[in-house]
């Protein structure tokens, strides 16, 4: 089943094209991976198929339905949405962080978000204990852990990611990539994830998109690219590995 679609997407900034004609479909379960230069369209991207920006031209698609004419509030409760500065309330416990999704969602059954925070937690790596502590007293690789958990709680099948582990230190990151490869197959979800780091794209990726002046440079397995890279720029990346 296709979960996401573009087709002949273009967006531009002050005059400055971001994007240029992309075209591409994400399948359910798939970990597609996006790496590029700064500036080169991927987190605008990612944006529009989050409904946060429309494109100039072109049609985003998310489970079939044209984003463009989308209930915004609906759709976003369908994706789950991680950053690299995590993005937690900082006045909330860990439990209200992860929770908080639910409840505006109309799930206030006290009880229930609970025990779903406690499964979250658990699944994601994290003790029950630090249910109650807030996002200062928690390490870089445990916030992002908590984000990761509050991006579930929505149980959204689509999972969006924003360069996540890129302010970590190399020993978290590979831990928490390891763990994300877990938890992706064990909950089939279809993860988009942004990287500047080519051997995390190519470590996580089922396929790698390679974007390059907001365009498609290649978009294929990471055997693929590691062995016939398309031009030069892919080339010259995948050196590095």
């Amino acid at each position: 089943m296709e979960m996401i679609r573009l087709e002949h997407v273009s967006k531009s900034f002050d005059g400055q094209k971001v994007l240029d004609d992309v075209s591409f479909t994400v399948k359910e379960g798939e970990f597609l991976t996006v790496i590029g230069r700064s500036g080169c369209g991927k987190t605008t991207m990612l944006r529009m198929i989050n409904g946060l920006q429309k494109p100039d031209e072109g049609v985003v698609f998310v489970e079939g339905r044209d984003v463009a004419h989308a209930d915004l509030i609906a759709l976003r409760r369908r994706i789950g949405y991680v950053i690299q500065n995590k993005g937690l309330f900082p006045h909330m416990t860990v439990e209200k962080n992860i929770s908080y999704v639910p409840v505006i969602s109309g799930k206030k059954n006290r009880e229930n978000n609970h025990r779903q925070a406690m499964r979250l937690l658990k699944l994601v790596g994290l003790e029950e204990s630090m249910a109650g502590r807030y996002p200062s007293e928690l390490s870089g690789g445990q916030q992002q852990r908590v984000g990761i958990a509050r991006a579930l709680a929505s149980e959204a099948k689509i999972l969006l990611m924003d360069e996540p582990f890129g302010a970590l230190d190399e020993i978290t990151k590979r831990t928490l990539q390891n763990e994300l490869l877990v938890l992706q197959e064990k909950l089939h979800m279809t993860v988009v994830f942004i990287t500047h780091d080519i051997r995390e794209a190519m470590k996580l990726g089922d396929r790698v998109l390679v974007m390059e002046k907001g365009r498609i440079a290649q978009l294929d397995t990471p055997e693929q690219i590691r062995n016939n890279p398309a031009d030069e720029f892919v080339r010259e990346l995948t050196s590095e590995i």
